[in-house]
């Protein structure tokens, strides 16, 4: 009788993961909001010298709800975006959202500030949004289902948008930039960020991608399009 084994997960969005936990944990153990808060964004910091915080506040988690809702988000988003893109391109591109929404959200808070409460940006969802935004824009679909409700895929990550409002601790700012800066990369706006696939093949052997390929129960996605085919078929 054939044995049912766990899917591996893709090598990024499990490395994802492990930083999140280990950069949320503590503070949660702790229960000090202070020391959790510690990576996430503020233009306060940010003024005072901390560039550290461009990334490193998609790590960052306030609670374990939002934890568990992030971890959601990077098994979900994460893994299928590497999927399509492959492991290395998935790891350059999560870094460049990151800080692309982080500085698009410095840009906008001191004005969307005078007017309404803004939260400080944490946690992976920017990127997320980033993703989604991408994918949907290069999408071959006109229509998608949603909640049951056939609508144009262009619109679905602005549905998404308004459900995420409802995330404890989410920044609706920092969304909203994720999502605009990975349309933009989907529209071709952004094409200093690609490489070719010849690159992403070079940089597959190289440390530390040629780690990941040997971490078991892990999948790492290759970088060219014909060797995740091939993998896909295997």
């Amino acid at each position: 009788a054939a044995r049912w084994a766990p899917a591996p997960v893709p090598a990024a969005a499990a490395l994802t993961l492990l930083l999140s936990l280990g950069a949320s944990a503590p503070g949660l153990l702790r229960g000090a909001p202070a020391a959790r808060s510690a990576a996430a964004l503020r233009p306060a910091a940010l003024r005072a010298g901390e560039v550290y915080r461009l990334i490193t506040y998609i790590f960052v988690y306030e609670d374990l709800i939002s934890l568990t809702c992030g971890a959601i988000i990077i098994w979900y988003f994460a893994g299928s975006f590497e999927k399509n893109v492959g492991t290395v391109k998935h790891c350059f591109l999560t870094m460049a959202f990151a800080v692309l929404s982080a500085l698009l959200y410095l840009l906008l808070e001191p004005i969307v500030s005078r007017v309404s409460e803004v939260e400080d940006a944490k946690g992976f969802m920017p990127v997320a949004f980033a993703m989604l935004g991408v994918s949907t824009t290069r999408s071959r679909m006109k229509r998608t289902f949603f909640f049951g409700i056939r609508v144009p895929v262009v619109l679905l990550p602005w549905f998404m948008l308004c459900i995420a409002w409802f995330i404890p601790h989410s920044s609706l700012l920092s969304n909203l930039c994720g999502l605009v800066a990975g349309e933009a990369y989907g529209l071709g706006y952004c094409f200093c960020l690609d490489f070719p696939e010849s690159v992403g093949s070079k940089l597959d052997r190289v440390f530390p991608f040629s780690l990941l390929k040997r971490i078991p129960g892990l999948k790492y996605i290759p970088g060219s399009s014909a060797e995740r085919r091939a993998f896909e078929n295997s």
